[in-house]
């Protein structure tokens, strides 16, 4: 388990023993944010790989 998954971990333990009093949105973002760039990243690697063929 890496920095994310432990980080969610500790989170969803704090949220469920009544320690933090935040939305599960925020609970959960370190893996919607990870999920995002992991995304955007891609996104960026396709359109340079893109515009350097001159396919766009």
């Amino acid at each position: 388990m890496g920095f994310i998954g432990t980080l969610t971990l500790i989170l969803i333990v704090l949220k469920d023993f009544g320690l933090i009093d935040v939305s599960w949105l925020w609970v959960l973002s370190p893996l919607w944010i990870s999920a995002l760039l992991v995304l955007l990243i891609f996104g960026t690697i396709l359109v340079a790989g893109r515009l350097k063929k001159g396919r766009w």
